[in-house]
């Protein structure tokens, strides 16, 4: 990205205000103005046709045990398809452009970002489908391995979503809660989905009271062309799809340019996997590398070529 063309004039425009950026950081999430037009996400959207049809531009060299990588024989659940801005170049052209970048790079305040993680998501009309319905967790939850705490997430819907089509809702200001330890006997880097979901509610609430706060849950209503960004501390969850049509949905996460992996032990001593581990290319000291150009390549840098490389 070293040499790109600056922003156009009407692209800077649609950057978040110093007054947008100190709202993310007291609420932990932001909606943006349109950062994409009708016709880029018609493009994503014919993509992702060709993508459940079995196209691949490239296809990851092995699939992580802890990705998400919905099949056909799978069925009408919520599709969920980890890595899609690697395997479709169209999706990963559009979403990853230098506009997306550099507001995100805004609202975490770096001068360099990075793609962190990609999910194409399929939350098909039917109500009644259990997983439908995602309780309220975290992302960094997922992210033990990560030196950075400043990573966040752009929900993209590929249509109008609002709160009938099960759109995200935010726990408004939980990014600054304290987290509670964890409980006895407890493994923290338990998946969501592998925890009953009034366990996860409770969870959500015991963190509102140890730090004297009540949940304020915010659905987000987001027309098309527009984006939500949260912060990978903040509480969120989505409701069932009661549209006759399905929500569809990419999420695309970002990095500072200055994360990097760290180790990180489960309580039975094992250590802490990220799918990335099993994909990314080795550091000189043969730890994964979450500045790999290939799975994690720069979208956004405000320096020089030299400011890259030291980081």
């Amino acid at each position: 990205m070293v040499g790109r063309p600056p922003l156009t004039a009407s692209e800077q425009r649609l950057l978040p205000s110093d007054e947008d950026i100190a709202f993310y950081r007291e609420h932990g999430w932001y909606l943006s103005k349109p950062l994409f037009s009708q016709a880029e996400l018609d493009e994503v959207l014919a993509a992702s046709e060709r993508f459940y049809a079995g196209h691949r531009d490239r296809r990851l060299p092995v699939k992580p045990e802890a990705s998400a990588y919905w099949e056909p024989s799978h069925g009408d659940v919520q599709r969920h398809n980890d890595y899609i801005c690697y395997e479709s170049g169209t999706i990963g052209r559009i979403l990853c452009k230098p506009l997306i970048g550099a507001v995100a790079a805004r609202l975490i305040g770096a001068p360099v970002v990075r793609l962190w993680s990609s999910t194409l998501i399929y939350k098909p009309a039917c109500p009644a489908e259990p997983t439908n319905i995602v309780p309220w967790h975290t992302d960094r939850h997922h992210w033990p391995t990560c030196t950075s705490d400043e990573l966040l997430t752009a929900f993209v819907p590929l249509h109008d979503c609002d709160e009938e089509s099960g759109t995200l809702t935010v726990a408004d200001g939980s990014h600054r809660w304290e987290e509670l330890p964890p409980a006895a006997g407890d493994d923290p880097t338990l998946h969501f989905a592998e925890r009953p979901r009034d366990a996860l509610q409770a969870m959500l609430e015991a963190a509102a009271r140890h730090n004297g706060a009540e949940v304020s849950s915010i659905p987000l209503v987001i027309e098309r062309g527009r984006v939500s960004f949260h912060h990978c501390r903040t509480y969120h969850a989505s409701g069932p799809n009661l549209k006759d049509h399905p929500r569809r949905v990419v999420t695309v996460r970002f990095q500072e340019g200055i994360n990097r992996w760290r180790p990180h032990l489960r309580p039975n001593g094992e250590p802490t996997l990220y799918s990335h581990d099993a994909l990314v290319r080795r550091t000189a000291e043969g730890h994964p590398d979450y500045a790999d150009p290939e799975f994690c390549p720069v979208v956004w840098n405000e320096g020089t070529e030299d400011a890259l490389a030291s980081r």
